[in-house]
């Protein structure tokens, strides 16, 4: 006869509910927030069009350079929770990442 499992004095096992950020790939909506910031940084770049959305997406980046590390540069090596957004303004494509904060890093590729 099996014995029924004895109490290890360990609370049970839980899961933690996900935060604000989709899981990773999801399409998700941009943040007013971060959208301001992407117009604010498009206009100190001289662009001048409307942008208009591509596609949004959660993201868990492997590093602080969130998908985009540049040259020369040393980055966070954790898992980072943000989200890609993807822009065009007149027909030109703008890449933005994301980590966890409302800052946008634009990726020049």
């Amino acid at each position: 006869m099996t014995q029924p499992p004895q109490p290890s004095g360990r609370p049970p096992f839980q899961t933690v509910t996900p935060g604000p950020i989709a899981p990773s790939g999801s399409p998700t909506a941009v943040p007013p927030a971060r959208w301001d910031a992407i117009v604010a940084n498009l206009e100190s770049q001289g662009v001048t069009g409307t942008p208009e959305l591509v596609s949004a997406t959660a993201v868990t980046w492997n590093s602080g350079a969130l998908g985009c590390p540049q040259p020369g540069q040393s980055y966070t090596q954790a898992l980072v929770d943000g989200m890609q957004v993807i822009v065009t303004v007149d027909a030109v494509r703008y890449d933005y990442r994301f980590g966890t904060s409302d800052s946008p890093k634009l990726c020049k590729r």
